[in-house]
């Protein structure tokens, strides 16, 4: 019997904040302003569903918009590693 693959999106969950690929020029003026090299930020590995599902790759930086009660939402910001 063939297993049948889910066409919900993780992404859609409530829990699951928003990830976005952040396009290469933007990353760099991203990391311009902070005055840190691309390995210095926090990691995301390439297996994470997320990343899967958004079909980034090892090095591409991503931003990630998550809510919060008292700022309303916040951005983070993850390389993608191996």
């Amino acid at each position: 019997m063939k297993k049948s693959q889910s066409t919900i999106s993780i992404l859609e969950h409530v829990d699951v904040p928003s990830h976005t690929i952040i396009p290469v020029d933007e990353a760099e003026l991203l990391l311009n302003q902070y005055g840190i090299m691309r390995e210095e930020l926090p990691k995301i590995k390439l297996s994470d569903p997320a990343i899967i599902e958004i079909g980034a790759n090892v090095g591409d930086v991503i931003a990630i918009e998550r809510t919060s009660p008292t700022a309303i939402s916040s951005t983070y910001y993850r390389v993608v590693v191996e």
